[in-house]
């Protein structure tokens, strides 16, 4: 079986959440893009997530757009052996190197992680100092979560986790900060 390579991260220092998957689909390392199989809800749920017409911008402005809102894209493999495209299917994964990324995005404090599989490094990511939060899958696998009940978890985890992004975007708005009462819980 060959091993694969995934794809570097889209992150700078104006990181506040990391999103990590668990390796590119088949679809997505032909195209080297994350998230590039055309079923694949991710860039439509973070679009309505950061108010972002995320859906039909090309790839450059996707990755630019991401930066901007403070969010960074990663996976949890940086290797393994798969046929397909299915998380099932992944063997002898190496993990990526979550501490280097870390050190670069000094502003990182949240990570949200798409999917069980992906979420089972929510220990490791956790240790670094960040809060750890397990999503509902963006996979079109994913049959048995709503697009609105995605999008709702979606929403509650990355809102939260980007402060810069919405001060700047209500700073252009001209809205006033919320108050301390306007706070969401997380949890179901």
């Amino acid at each position: 079986m060959t091993i694969l390579r995934g794809l570097p991260p889209i992150c700078d220092e104006r990181a506040e959440v990391l999103i990590l998957g668990s390796f590119p689909s088949a679809a997505s390392l032909a195209a080297q893009q994350y998230y590039a199989h055309r079923q694949n809800q991710f860039w439509k749920i973070l679009g309505a997530v950061l108010d972002l017409p995320l859906l039909t911008m090309d790839y450059a402005a996707k990755q630019a757009a991401v930066k901007e809102a403070g969010i960074a894209i990663w996976d949890v493999y940086a290797s393994c052996e798969r046929v397909g495209s299915l998380d099932a299917a992944i063997k002898n994964g190496v993990a990526n190197d979550f501490d280097h990324l870390v050190a670069t995005a000094p502003r990182l404090r949240r990570v949200c992680f798409n999917g069980r599989t992906a979420g089972r490094f929510a220990p490791q990511l956790a240790a670094l100092g960040l809060t750890a939060l397990i999503l509902p899958s963006t996979s079109p696998a994913n049959a048995s979560w709503s697009y609105a009940e995605k999008l709702e978890a979606w929403r509650r985890a990355i809102e939260d986790g980007i402060v810069a992004f919405h001060e700047q975007r209500r700073r252009q708005r001209g809205t006033p900060p919320h108050s301390a009462g306007s706070h969401r819980r997380l949890d179901r």
